[in-house]
This record gives structure tokens, sequence and C-alpha cells, in this order.
């Protein structure tokens, strides 16, 4: 798990990202605050919808910290927990897309921050082949993308 600094009207927001040890993504998001409240509503959500998982590895940022040791300690399960910059390379190749915008005006509210990384997201899981195909078709990446807007 990582989080990113993301400029929205001036102001600097976080977007916290996770991956699997396959590269697949966990989830994202992206909050106004990087505190303890932020990190356990993204653990929480990530743990509602993939588990929990056997460990979790992160930087040295006390927020993530507190929030991984409540909720072991509200869940009561071992989640082994790994503070190195080194070990998160897997996550840190895997969100340079979206640290690296083209060239625009920036982002002028959090809404459309949301909207534009959501989109950056589900086109960096169709081309990790991570949505499943529909009716058991195998769709290109250009027709998965299709598939969702229709």
């Amino acid at each position: 798990m990582v989080e990113n600094y993301v400029k929205i009207s001036g102001q600097w927001k976080y977007l916290y990202r996770a991956v699997d040890r396959d590269g697949d993504t966990i989830d994202f998001l992206l909050r106004a605050k990087r505190d303890h409240a932020a990190a356990w509503a993204f653990f929480e959500r990530a743990i509602d919808l993939h588990g929990v998982p056997e460990e979790i590895t992160i930087n040295k940022s006390g927020s993530n910290t507190a929030a991984i040791a409540s909720i072991q300690a509200d869940s009561g399960l071992p989640i082994e927990m790994r503070q190195s910059n080194y070990l998160n390379n897997l996550v840190e190749q895997d969100h340079r897309r979206q640290t690296q915008h083209p060239p625009m005006l920036g982002f002028k509210t959090c809404g459309c921050a949301r909207n534009l990384i959501m989109g950056i997201e589900v086109m960096h899981m169709i081309g990790k082949g991570q949505l499943s195909a529909i009716n058991d078709q195998a769709l290109s990446a250009a027709n998965q993308f299709c598939s969702l807007a229709f």
C-alpha cells in the first residue's frame, strides 16, 4: 500500500492505492487528509472487498501503522505489517502512471479528480487483465472498455 499526492485546486490531496503480490489493483481512495481516519477507511474498504490479508507492506507512516493496529485490535486477526520502502517496489512501479499525467490544466474539483483517476485505474485493470470476460467471451481491451459504457 502506498499513498501519493495529487494537486487539486492548488491543494494537495492524498491518493491511497494498494496492489497484491501479482500486481493486480486491490483498491484506491482519494482523501483530503493523510491521517488515521483516512488510512483506516482505506484499509476497511479494501478488506471488505478482498478479505483480510496475511501481510501488508507499507512505508513508515504513523497513520498507516496506527490504522493497521486498530484493525488488528478490532478484528483480532493477525496481520503481518512490513515497513520498508524497498519492499513496496511493486506498488511504486504500478502507480507511476497515475502520477505522470499528460499536460493539462489540472484538477479543479475533488470529484473531477476522482472520476479521472477511476478511469485511469479501470484502463490499467483492463490492461493487466483483471476484469473478467463478459458472458465467457474473450474480449479485447477496447471491447472491454466499450462494454463498460453500454
